[in-house]
């Protein structure tokens, strides 16, 4: 029995604020207008106060879903129909569908959009990456979703994969930059290995990376994380602050997938998102919070409660449940919290194992298994716990390799 103190160590440098583009001379940053929208700005409500110049004159095509919208609560589709009318062409849908109400890993059909009219091709089908007959109505793709911060989601890899094929049909990628929800400063968690490079795992980044999607763009084109180089322009936020959580900004919530429900869930997705892909493990999917709970098959709660106990979570506590033959921990934390959840993960992970006398990892085989060692990045972490590796020695591991990204991420940063 051990007990550990993982903390979340805050990166106090400051971070460029230029627009950059993957191409020089760098495109000049797109600045809103006096007066518009207020002290905050998303990416698409600075490109709609310069008058959307980087689209005028082109046949536009847009990466979007029901977290696609302005600060005053318009669907970003509708304010370009408006503003670009005819030249306004296409759609484009990732996991969850253009409504964000279809399940994880359920195929999304093309289909017509019964807001604009226009087709919304599936990314999350039988291609995830736009063929070029998709990109054909097209000469600019944009990309606004609202992902959530963790390596795992696939927004992020949607954004690379379109990225890559823009550049391959000669169309220039435009981001329009959104939150964090999880902060700025928050880098944590292993590697991506390249032999586990997926669609929950496209850049080599840590899980956690601390990074706005126009930041990570910036960063693969860069790092050689794309295949081919597209013509990039991010359009950045206005007011946003590495420190800021979700409620700094002002905005709503809205659920960017069926089980992130609130704006703490992407906080609750990292402390159990890699238990959840364990065997004989429960953590709260079809309850009102989801990836809010921590638990195994047998498992005994208050032994599981008073190993939790003994943990250093700064801003997160919990609290024993039972039912339908599972015992665990309820997790109830702020979104201010310090602690390293990613470490936090790991921990339960390997606690509620012993618990169940192995049980969680040794029955994992077989696409279950090969879908946890994508999710983790290797396959060192399913070895480690069946060769009775403890969990600190594993979260370790890490912590040279997350200083070591902090350093390289630091140029790429848009904002302070």
């Amino acid at each position: 029995m051990f007990s550990t103190r993982v903390f979340f160590k805050a990166v106090s440098s400051l971070a460029a604020l230029a627009l950059v583009s993957c191409q020089m001379p760098a495109p000049q940053v797109a600045q809103p207008q006096a007066g518009y929208g207020g002290p905050f700005m998303l990416g698409v409500d600075v490109l709609a106060s310069r008058g959307f110049d980087l689209l005028r004159g082109k046949r536009v095509g847009l990466i979007t879903n029901h977290t696609s919208l302005t600060a005053r609560g318009e669907r970003t589709r509708t304010v370009f129909q408006q503003a670009l009318g005819a030249n306004f062409t296409a759609l484009y849908a990732p996991e969850h569908g253009i409504d964000g109400n279809i399940g994880a890993g359920i195929h999304v059909s093309t289909r017509r959009d019964s807001v604009t009219g226009l087709t919304v091709y599936s990314l999350y089908g039988p291609t995830r990456k736009p063929t070029p007959a998709m990109l054909a109505p097209i000469d600019v793709l944009v990309f606004d979703l609202q992902d959530i911060g963790c390596r795992s989601y696939t927004y992020i890899s949607t954004m690379i994969v379109a990225m890559e094929a823009a550049a391959e049909n000669g169309k220039q990628f435009v981001v329009l930059d959104r939150p964090n929800p999880l902060g700025g400063w928050r880098v944590e968690g292993p590697p991506l290995e390249a032999k586990w490079k997926s669609f929950v795992g496209q850049v080599p980044v840590p899980y956690v990376h601390g990074m706005t999607a126009g930041e990570i763009a910036m960063m693969a084109c860069s790092r050689g994380w794309v295949s081919r180089v597209p013509r990039l322009d991010v359009v950045k936020m206005q007011g946003w602050q590495r420190g800021m959580t979700w409620q700094d900004t002002g905005l709503r919530w809205h659920p960017t997938s069926p089980n992130i429900p609130h704006s703490i869930s992407p906080f609750y997705y990292v402390t159990t998102g890699i238990l959840g892909g364990a065997a004989a493990v429960d953590i709260g999917i079809g309850t009102e919070e989801p990836f809010g709970y921590a638990g195994g098959s047998g498992v005994n709660p208050n032994a599981l409660l008073a190993y939790c106990q003994r943990l250093n979570t700064p801003g997160v506590t919990f609290s024993p449940y039972s039912k339908n033959g599972f015992g665990g921990v309820r997790i109830h934390m702020s979104p201010r919290n310090t602690t390293d959840l990613t470490a936090l993960d790991v921990l339960l992970l390997a606690e509620i194992n012993r618990l169940s006398g192995g049980k969680v990892v040794s029955r994992m085989s077989g696409s279950k298994l090969n879908l946890f060692n994508k999710v983790y990045g290797s396959e060192s972490l399913y070895s480690d716990l069946r060769r009775g590796v403890p969990a600190t020695s594993i979260i370790a591991r890490w912590q040279g390799w997350n200083q070591s990204f902090r350093s390289q991420r630091q140029r790429f940063l848009l904002y302070p």
